[in-house]
């Protein structure tokens, strides 16, 4: 039987995609490198800004800002903004940053990014929904487009690339709140267009079901690894022994998926709170579930895109952050708090978050793709928000954080340094160009961030 680069394992309605197996495919060692990998793009999201004196190099005695409320998230800017020198430096590790301290080569910081904002609308909403589409009012006017709604940076660059896989893009949302507390703005950063959402996912099993089942979204009649497991035997008795052990790394990640969302499932059923039981889901091991859930779609050739929100803007949501505090804590009310010493809890939410973004940039070096190279050297992982700062409701000095190295296209280990006003839709023009993209603009756009070429 003649295989293909993809072989699939099927089962009552269920679909499986197996990584390259070169054996299987009889290559040869000219072979087994095979054709080079497809970029990847992840970006993810973090609310509610950050304590920016505890992410920006060099502010780290810089005044605790008060809290600004209202509107008008420029309120601060010609008083707070401390210019950039612009230029490359050697990376800078901050004390939120100290999670990637083993992973300096693997990333590179970037400040002094602004992003347009029209006073009169909430801060958090045009944080997240805005924050992929970078449409400024003036042009939303011009267009008849209703700000901030647009086309959103994936789903142009899903549009482009995504013909290949299953999915053109993947948005995903680690939301443990389920109660309606905000609209659906808060809690998306991808639009298909104007007042079209791309609405996320925010549970680990619809995400699953997403991924292996043909109709999506039906109930998972069955335990997908376990209606498998017979073929994949039999497959394995075919494979060289490199492909073997692949495989079976490949069969035990989707069952360790499967049973850490057992254990989650528990963890709900034993909650013995007043609040929706979503509420005490551990942050850290829900965030990585899900993680994990999109690299094996990245894994398996179903995305190439995704969108990842790590939480939801403003959400007033109490929820278990692990090891970090004893009882449940509500992250949004915490940044308007950052007077005295209370910018050091919220700084060990940051630092909570970066510890999950480490996760990601960590499983990815070790994920091998078909020529051998790691699936974070094919890849663009983005870290950052919408606002600038949780307290100032900023829309300047935006954090950002990029690692891999697209195929060779990035230079890793450094901290540049942008002019500051420098807008992020210019950022975005440059990931749709190295993403493979052919354009010369992207909505508010004035050209490219050319340090992070090589």
């Amino acid at each position: 039987m003649r295989m293909t680069r993809r072989k699939f394992l099927k089962a009552k309605g269920a679909i499986l995609t197996l990584p390259f197996l070169p054996s299987l495919a009889g290559a040869t060692e000219v072979a087994r490198q095979g054709p080079k990998p497809s970029k990847k793009l992840a970006i993810m999201y973090i609310p509610n800004g950050i304590v920016r004196r505890c992410f920006f190099p060099g502010e780290e005695q810089a005044e605790v800002p008060g809290f600004v409320g209202g509107f008008d998230a420029d309120k601060t800017k010609n008083e707070r903004r401390i210019a950039n020198k612009p230029g490359v430096y050697p990376v800078e590790l901050t004390s939120t940053m100290q999670p990637l301290e083993h992973l300096t080569d693997d990333f590179t910081m970037i400040t002094g990014l602004d992003r347009t904002y029209k006073n009169g609308q909430d801060v958090h909403a045009q944080g997240a929904s805005c924050y992929l589409t970078s449409l400024s009012p003036g042009q939303a006017a011009e267009r008849g487009i209703r700000h901030p709604n647009g086309r959103s940076l994936d789903q142009v660059i899903g549009d482009a690339v995504g013909r290949s896989t299953i999915f053109n893009t993947l948005e995903i949302s680690c939301n443990g709140f389920t109660a309606p507390k905000e609209p659906i703005e808060f809690d998306n950063i991808s639009w298909y267009g104007p007042g079209k959402i791309a609405p996320s996912i925010r549970e680990p099993r619809k995400l699953y079901d997403r991924l292996f089942l043909r109709n999506g979204f039906r109930e998972h009649v069955t335990d997908v690894t376990d209606l498998m497991l017979a073929d994949a035997k039999t497959l394995s008795k075919k494979l060289a022994r490199d492909d073997r052990m692949a495989l079976g790394e490949f069969m035990e990640m989707i069952r360790n998926i499967e049973i850490r969302m057992e254990k989650m499932d528990k963890l709900l059923a034993s909650a013995d709170v007043k609040i929706p039981k979503n509420e005490v889901l551990p942050r850290g091991e829900y965030i990585r579930l899900q993680a994990d859930l999109m690299l094996l779609a990245f894994q398996m050739g179903i995305t190439n895109i995704c969108t990842f929100m790590i939480g939801p803007e403003r959400w007033d949501a109490t929820l278990m952050y692990e090891g970090v505090f004893d009882k449940p804590v509500q992250h949004h009310n915490m940044t308007h708090n950052q007077k005295g010493n209370g910018y050091l809890e919220i700084q060990k939410i940051d630092a909570f978050h970066m510890r999950q973004y480490a996760y990601v940039i960590e499983r990815m070096k070790e994920i091998k793709e078909p020529d051998g190279s790691s699936m974070l050297d094919n890849s663009l992982i983005t870290y950052g928000a919408g606002l600038g700062d949780g307290a100032t409701h900023q829309y300047y000095d935006l954090p950002m954080i990029v690692a891999g190295k697209a195929q060779g296209q990035i230079k890793q280990g450094r901290f540049i340094k942008l002019k500051s006003g420098t807008l992020n839709s210019n950022l975005w023009l440059t990931f749709a160009q190295l993403m493979g993209l052919e354009i010369d603009a992207y909505a508010d756009s004035t050209g490219v961030v050319s340090d992070l070429w090589t």
